[in-house]
């Protein structure tokens, strides 16, 4: 192994063993030269390759810190949050905030016809902390043993999609400034810079949720995959 694969092994094992948490300032490149009787050059070409891989930030004259994992997301796609959360993190919790059944939702008009409804309010947790707020109402008419499920257990998202097909979803994607209720559960100031992606599934033209998850911004992606039709 080289010196500087010995670097970012180093670095790779203090991230992942939680002792280095993201925001925390890694050694200054002097200070890994001294340390590991390398050149400077050396040092640079870890910390690159840790950049590459989205485990460390490098800011101008600031330094390198251990970045905030992203969790990622599909456009098209309709994600187990948990999940994806484990994947990038190493750990997953729900937090279940509120549960109550309800007759309305004015968020959705979908709803309008329903006669019960569940409503469930929680946050989302990785290994660094919390990750998303939910705020979520499933279509008892529609889905009635959601009304006992216990989501202490198993996080709302990974539920459905475990025993509740659909047929048709719809995204919108907004950014917005974290709300001073969201703020407080994400632990972070009221108008941070957030991304809510807001979500509603169908089986059959039959509604069966709608959900709001607002994430910090730093802190989830939305990809998608192109292919390249015949013309231009």
């Amino acid at each position: 192994m080289s010196i500087a694969e010995t670097i970012r092994s180093d670095i790779e094992g203090r991230i992942a063993s939680g002792e280095w948490k993201p925001g925390f300032r890694i050694p200054f490149e002097h200070e890994l030269v001294t340390q590991y009787g390398c050149a400077r050059a050396t040092v640079g070409k870890a910390l690159t390759a840790l950049a590459r891989a989205g485990l460390i930030e490098r800011r101008r004259k600031a330094g390198s810190f251990v970045a905030h994992p992203h969790v990622h997301a599909a456009v098209l796609d309709i994600p187990d949050i948990g999940a994806a959360i484990a994947q990038r993190t190493g750990s997953y919790h729900f937090e279940l905030i509120s549960s109550e059944v309800t007759t309305s939702d004015h968020r959705s008009p979908d709803f309008a016809g329903a006669t019960k409804l569940r409503r469930i309010v929680g946050i989302h947790h990785g290994r660094s902390g919390p990750f998303a707020f939910e705020d979520r109402t499933i279509n008892l008419d529609a889905v009635p043993q959601a009304r006992d499920a216990d989501f202490t257990r198993e996080p709302p998202s990974t539920w459905l999609l475990g025993h509740v097909p659909w047929s048709e979803a719809r995204h919108r994607i907004s950014a917005i400034g974290a709300p001073t209720e969201v703020a407080r559960r994400l632990k972070v100031a009221k108008g941070t810079a957030c991304l809510m992606v807001e979500r509603w599934t169908w089986r059959e033209g039959i509604p069966i949720t709608f959900v709001c998850q607002t994430f910090l911004g730093d802190r989830f992606d939305l990809i998608a995959n192109f292919v390249p039709g015949s013309r231009a």
